[in-house]
């Protein structure tokens, strides 16, 4: 089997034991509305335990005067103890910024990685192929590609997130919607408030593109040939979960640094009080509150991608099913 003109990794060869790929070249439209169909689906049902998962990464953190205050325990303590404190609305502070990021950004990761997947891939008489790494690699840039883009909203649904339990503590709030939000994080530095905590939420979201898309495209394609089968109901639901729990896994880590650093106060500059980076953050995390406080809220996190993804790709195929196109 060639080796196609633009292929990324030298040294590599597609494989066609594991590597068969399913590809159609689709519009751009037709994914960016699909993405965001389906993610705001995934989102109405586990979105709680980003809120949960939130709280508990925050939580114990020192030099924060509110987030060593009425401390939680795992992951359904954490859960009751906002509705019983803020009402059952709390859990989902925050989501219209998340919907709103979802508008552009999930069609925007979608359709990177579709692309990217199909510039590397391999054609021959009837099958097309791709190599592991490619896959890979093709999930790590679309992550990268979409965070860019979406980062000051991360930071407004993470500040909404938060902003129940400050005035639950008696502190002043700092916003009270999506444009306020905005308003009072480029009052703090301007553009580059905007964009803190840029690096590890690229980290984190190369990893968890990693994770959700390139290990559920692989995932399917292997249990597809292990189990003998056709693309069905299992085939997804089990592509789904191992999608879920590597993205989990590798992603938890700098999700916990992101949410650290954006939450962190600033000066009137916009100069970060707390952590000077990423790699300062992650020292004084493992230093003052030990080695395992890097997946603080997993369980919340692990719980919440799963289902997240078996909704989010069940959906997203069954609308692209519908409209005439092919699996992804």
């Amino acid at each position: 089997m060639g080796k196609p003109d633009r292929w990324p990794l030298e040294g590599y060869s597609a494989v066609e034991v594991n590597n068969v790929v399913n590809y159609e070249t689709s519009r751009l439209v037709e994914i960016c509305i699909t993405s965001f169909l389906s993610a705001v689906n995934a989102d109405l049902i586990v979105y709680p335990l980003d809120v949960t998962k939130t709280r508990l990464q925050i939580q114990g953190e020192h030099g924060n005067p509110y987030a060593n205050m009425a401390k939680y325990r795992g992951l359904f303590g954490t859960a009751l103890g906002v509705i019983k404190e803020e009402g059952f609305l709390k859990l989902y502070s925050g989501f219209s910024a998340l919907v709103l990021r979802h508008s552009f950004v999930s069609g925007l990761k979608i359709g990177s990685y579709d692309y990217l997947r199909s510039k590397w891939s391999v054609r021959t008489d009837d099958k097309v192929t791709i190599s592991m790494p490619c896959t890979m690699l093709a999930g790590i840039v679309s992550g990268a590609l979409s965070t860019i883009a979406s980062n000051p909203l991360d930071l407004v649904k993470l500040q909404m997130q938060m902003e129940s339990k400050r005035i639950l503590l008696g502190m002043p709030p700092r916003s009270t919607g999506i444009m306020q939000a905005l308003q009072f994080i480029y009052s703090q530095g301007g553009l580059r408030s905007l964009y803190r905590g840029l690096g590890p939420n690229i980290m984190r979201a190369s990893l968890f593109s990693l994770g959700g898309i390139s290990f559920y495209d692989l995932g399917k394609r292997n249990i597809k040939k292990l189990l003998n089968s056709e693309e069905n109901l299992l085939v997804q639901f089990l592509a789904a979960m191992v999608a879920g729990f590597f993205c989990s896994a590798l992603s938890c880590p700098a999700d916990v640094v992101k949410s650290r650093i954006m939450n962190q106060p600033v000066d009137d500059q916009g100069r970060p009080l707390r952590y000077k980076n990423s790699i300062d953050c992650l020292q004084q995390l493992v230093k003052e509150e030990g080695p395992m406080a890097i997946y603080k809220g997993f369980m919340p996190y692990w719980i919440r991608c799963g289902p997240w993804f078996l909704v989010f790709w069940m959906s997203f195929e069954g609308i692209r099913r519908f409209n005439g196109y092919g699996t992804f």
